[in-house]
Formats: C-alpha cells, sequence, structure tokens
C-alpha cells in the first residue's frame, strides 16, 4: 500500500509553519503505511558551494564529532554540526563527489541520506507518530516538504528501504507502487556514474532522476522520460530546491489527490490527509490524470 504527502507553500509566510501543517498529513497515512515512515524538508537555502549533508548511523552512540573533525581536516574546511536524534547533520565547503566517495570508503557505517543547499531527510522505522515526533516535525520550517509511509510487503521492514530516496543534490522522491524493470537500469545509471546504498527500486528512480537532471533536463523533461523508461505502477512525488512534482504511471492505478489554493499546493494518497490544511474547503481539488506531470517551482512563482 503505502502512503505519500507533501505540502509545497506558494505563500512564504506560512514557513514557520511548514512542519505544524504537515505532521497531521503524515500520521494520517498509518493505516497505509504502519512499518517506517520519513521526510524530506526543504529550508533555508545555503550560500553557492555550501553543502548540507544529513547522515544516519544506527550504532547508539557514535562519535559524529569525531567525524566531522575528520571530515574538517580531510577537506580542509570548517563546518557545523547539528544533531538529532541518530541523524546529525553537517555544513561545510566541499565538493559534493568527493564528500560521497570519502563517506563511502571511510565510514561505511554512515548512510548519507541527504545531500545539498537546502533538503534535509529524516527517516526511521516505527509508527509515523513516533518518528514525527521523534525528529520534532513540528519545529521544522521552510518551503517544502514530502513524506512516506511505509508498508513493507515485499521486503524486511529496515531504515534501508524506508522513503525518502536522494541521490543528487537537493532531490529526492517517494513513490507508491513498485517497478518492473529497476534492476536492469540500475546496472545502466550505474555506468552512468550514479551510486546506490540500498536495493530498493525507489532509490532507482531517484537516481534516474538524479541522471536526467545532470544529463541538463529540467525537471518537467526529466519525468517526462521517465514515463517512458520506468515501467510499472507508481505515483511519484519528488521534491528538489526550486520545485515540487507529481507523476503517475499511464495506468494511474495508485491513488492520489491534489488540493490547490493561493496558499499552496498538497498531495495525499487519500483526502483525510489533507482536510486539517488552512482554507481547504475552498481549495480546488482533483485526482492527477495518468502520465501527466505536475510541476510547480519558486521560479515560476
Amino acid at each position: 500500500m503505502c502512503g505519500i504527502v507533501g505540502i509545497y507553500l506558494k505563500n512564504p509566510a506560512l514557513g514557520p509553519r511548514l512542519g505544524e501543517l504537515f505532521e497531521p498529513m503524515l500520521v494520517a497515512m498509518t493505516g497505509r503505511g504502519p512499518d517506517s515512515a520519513g521526510f524530506a524538508v526543504y529550508g533555508t537555502v545555503l550560500e553557492p558551494g555550501v553543502l548540507k549533508l544529513n547522515l544516519q548511523c544506527l550504532h547508539e552512540g557514535y562519535a559524529w564529532q569525531m567525524l566531522a573533525d575528520a571530515l574538517g581536516k580531510t577537506f580542509d574546511a570548517e563546518l557545523t554540526l547539528t544533531r538529532n536524534d541518530n541523524t546529525a547533520t553537517l555544513i561545510l565547503k566541499a565538493d559534493e563527489p568527493s564528500l560521497r566517495a570519502y563517506l563511502r570508503d571511510q565510514h561505511p557505517d554512515v548512510s548519507l541520506l541527504s545531500a545539498g543547499r537546502s533538503i534535509e531527510i529524516y527517516k526511521e522505522i516505527g509508527l509515523p507518530q513516533k518518528i514525527a515526533s521523534q525528529f520534532s516535525l513540528t519545529a521544522m520550517q521552510g518551503s517544502h516538504v514530502i513524506g512516506h509511509t511505509r508498508m513493507a510487503t515485499e521486503s524486511t521492514v529496515t531504515i534501508e528501504g524506508s522513503h525518502p530516496f536522494s541521490s543528487g543534490l537537493d532531490v529526492c522522491l517517494v513513490h507508491n507502487g513498485s517497478f518492473s524493470n529497476h534492476n536492469r537500469l540500475r546496472e545502466q545509471l550505474r555506468r552512468e556514474g550514479i551510486e546506490f546504498q540500498t536495493e530498493n527500486d525507489t532509490e532507482v528512480a531517484a537516481g534516474y532522476l538524479t541522471w536526467r537532471l545532470r544529463e541538463g533536463d529540467d525537471l518537467k523533461t526529466a519525468l517526462h522520460h521517465a514515463l517512458d523508461d520506468l515501467d510499472g505502477f507508481y505515483t511519484l512525488t519528488i521534491g528538489t530546491r526550486d520545485g515540487f512534482a507529481v507523476v503517475r504511471d499511464p495506468i494511474g492505478c495508485k491513488p492520489a489527490i491534489l488540493a490547490e489554493t493561493d496558499d499552496y499546493v498538497a498531495i495525499a494518497s487519500e483526502y483525510q490527509a489533507l482536510a486539517h490544511l488552512p482554507g481547504i474547503e475552498g481549495a480546488k481539488l482533483w485526482e492527477p490524470e495518468p502520465a501527466t506531470v505536475y510541476t510547480w517551482s519558486h521560479q515560476a512563482a
């Protein structure tokens, strides 16, 4: 089953309330995904050349400060370290591919959840309410957020299998459905230099979008290519530093509903996740059409 939720704020004045508005959306999807949950928040955009890394380690008492010191020495960079339960956020000036390679080779017990100038990903095993509280979701601010609740029908319940997935700068994706050609596509993308940390098919879709964006596509063009290259049944919600997008496969069998007002655009697998939003009674509500790409961006606003 799984549940998808997301909200993109068209009105910047709502930014301080992003987490407050989003948490009930995530919790409302508990019935569709009680095994694990996660979310990607797009907050303050850092200056060019500065990266924000969100890292996770399941070893209790992991020495994050030692890792931060090692990164600072290796990349000759000053950095900021903040903690949030079993994750850490590091901000520093460094080259992203070199950072990924260093963490993969020198700290294989640490997972790189996201990297970029804006994005922060948090995910964990358990009920959505537990995870929202664990990471203080209601206090988070920003411009947009996408989330997912997972029902692990085809694999064990692990953090590695939880959404969102990110494989490029500020790009992430959540997915309800399944892909039939993900193994073949994974090998093709590896030849293009895309790295994967899990065997999850959703990470392949995230890697595919990262590749298309690297090739020069904008988000809408990349998703039109995805409709040709991703085989299966799916609803996808995608976040980038500047925007937010939704697309369903050509059959459109996975549920989704969109709501739009002058203040926001929101998506959910079920209307109940949208019912608390301000102004929802006057919102434009519709089911996204199959094989149709919907995008919103700060640049277009």
